[in-house]
């Protein structure tokens, strides 16, 4: 009976010790694992979207008109400011649904000040081909 308990302890002890610990991703760490196809991006679009991941603020407001709107969940907002305030700290970590002929994007997104959660952005392409109005929410 000893040499069953011996065996199971030392059973038991080996395999704790085999377990793993539950590693959780960064969202940066998941972006680099998966990286997002933006092939179905319009190509303005993908150079803006570009832009905002690698948080080139002056890259990705070349794309827009002076005047841009930006509205949030419906509601405006200073679209300087939230460029100002967003590009280079948030970032979509994943790419669900892209839609409206390549101008609409809906996928995970990460922030600092709010973690992570599902978004979109949908950017309006005037007659010039820039940007006049950016819908997120």
């Amino acid at each position: 009976m000893k040499k069953i308990i011996y065996l199971l302890t030392v059973f038991s002890m080996y395999c704790a010790c085999a377990q793993k610990n539950d590693v959780k991703i960064t969202p940066t760490q998941q972006q680099t694992k998966n990286d997002m196809d933006t092939t179905k991006l319009n190509e303005t679009v993908k150079k803006a979207f570009d832009a905002w991941q690698k948080g080139d603020a002056e890259t990705f407001t070349s794309f827009f008109t002076a005047d841009a709107k930006l509205y949030d969940d419906g509601n405006p907002r200073d679209f300087k400011k939230f460029v100002k305030d967003a590009c280079g700290h948030e970032k979509f970590t994943s790419i669900d649904t892209i839609e409206n002929e390549g101008k609409t994007i809906y996928g995970r997104f990460h922030t600092e000040s709010w973690g992570d959660f599902r978004t979109f952005f949908k950017f309006n392409i005037n007659n010039d081909g820039k940007f006049d109005k950016l819908e997120i929410g």
